[in-house]
């Protein structure tokens, strides 16, 4: 990828192809600290973009996260390493990246690798590379390590069937939350192709499930499922629209995790691009909405009395927000309401409402019992009754939202 240049080390190749690969949102952090100032070696950590990221039993693992390459043959209007930008390219071989892993894992700063690429030569010929370093990986070097591989889309169901059985997960990124976004801004996708390669996935997740009559074991197949990533901000569409397409893609898919990426101006961008980036706190409202309709049991109908011509409310989050919109549900009695109703109380989350529900058998809760359950409890406070606390007219008070915005009146929720 440096014609006519001096051979890049794999040191500066991983400081190239690991800052490429932060625009990718599947894990959840990026950046470590330095474990080796001296050397600055292969094993320093220093800018070599150690990730963090759950495994399927909850642990949070260190990953290796790098591109295969930065080079790439199509021209995605938000991505920074497109064909028609000016950046330094350059491409690890599979065997590069083999050792590279493996240096890590044995100098224990990695618990896996995370890796994905941009497109070169083809679809089938990147994803090709792709399985080979999985592959070698798990078979020529018994890494027992976690792999997670960005797939190519239109790569072929064969190669991508092969990729299962040395991943523990998968990811297909949509992009876009919408078709019309991703023609726009990267023509040479599908959103036809993109979902064909999730069902795909999906149907080969579901079989790997299924004991086999023979040994009755189940088959290795990309154990911690499927997952994506949507870029926010960059198509205009709205935060109704974006969670609308992800609830689609979690009951049609049965992906693990959407993943939400804030747009990030890049140079040379095209003029239809926004000049700015969204706010941060737009993604956190969007992870927060996203919990509510997976774990929290709220609709999307529920949602939309939570956003103002479809945008989440950016001040309060929007469980909040829905509850200072539907205030004729309040107060809920904490010792009586089912649990449904429980987890739609602002403050109260799914592990205190599991508590309360358990406390709650052997005697009536009183507002300090709350407060030992969770610390959010002065959130609840408005909403909720128990044992001795009636909110009386704070749940329809109107300075109610005011009190949550402004942090140094938060703690006047019992105030006269």
């Amino acid at each position: 990828m440096s014609r006519g240049k001096a051979r890049r080390s794999v040191q500066e190749k991983l400081a190239i192809l690991a800052d490429a690969a932060k625009y990718d949102a599947s894990c959840s952090s990026s950046g470590t600290s330095k474990r080796n100032s001296k050397s600055g070696g292969i094993g320093s950590t220093e800018g070599s973009g150690i990730c963090h990221a759950y495994a399927p039993d909850g642990r949070c693992i260190s990953l290796l996260k790098i591109l295969l390459t930065n080079a790439c043959i199509f021209d995605c209007a938000y991505c920074v390493n497109r064909v028609s930008s000016d950046v330094e390219r350059e491409a690890f071989t599979p065997d590069e990246v083999v050792d590279l892993t493996l240096s890590f894992y044995r100098r224990n700063y990695i618990e896996g690798l995370f890796l994905s690429s941009g497109i070169i030569r083809s679809s089938d010929h990147t994803m090709e590379q792709l399985v080979k370093v999985a592959r070698d990986l798990r078979t020529v070097h018994g890494f027992k390590g976690y792999i997670h591989l960005k797939t190519i889309p239109d790569a072929s169901p064969e190669l991508l069937a092969e990729a299962g059985l040395y991943a523990d997960r998968l990811s297909i990124n949509i992009e876009l939350p919408t078709e019309r976004g991703l023609k726009s801004f990267a023509p040479e996708k599908s959103v036809r192709t993109i979902k064909g390669s999730m069902a795909t996935l999906r149907s080969e997740i579901e079989v790997a499930q299924e004991p086999t009559l023979r040994t009755k074991r189940r088959k290795h197949f990309a154990p911690a499922g499927q997952s994506t990533q949507m870029i926010v901000g960059a198509d205009g569409a709205s935060d109704l629209s974006i969670l609308t397409t992800s609830r689609t893609l979690y009951t049609s898919y049965d992906l693990r995790r959407v993943y939400y990426s804030a747009f990030s101006p890049i140079p040379d961008a095209s003029s239809a691009l926004p000049p700015a980036p969204p706010p941060l706190a737009r993604e956190h409202r969007l992870y927060q909405a996203d919990w509510l309709t997976r774990f929290y049991g709220f609709e999307l109908t529920d949602l939309r009395d939570a956003t103002s011509d479809g945008m989440l409310d950016l001040e309060v989050d929007p469980k909040l927000a829905w509850a200072l919109q539907n205030r004729g549900l309040f107060p809920v009695d904490v010792n009586r309401a089912p649990k449904e109703l429980l987890l739609k109380v602002p403050g109260l989350g799914v592990k205190a409402v599991n508590s309360i529900l358990r406390t709650r058998r052997y005697r009536g809760l009183r507002f300090e019992d709350l407060r030992r359950i969770t610390n959010t409890a002065r959130k609840a406070a408005p909403f909720i009754t128990l044992v001795g606390w009636q909110p009386g007219a704070l749940t329809d008070d109107a300075t109610l939202r005011s009190r949550f915005v402004k942090p140094a009146q938060q703690m006047d929720l019992f105030a006269a």
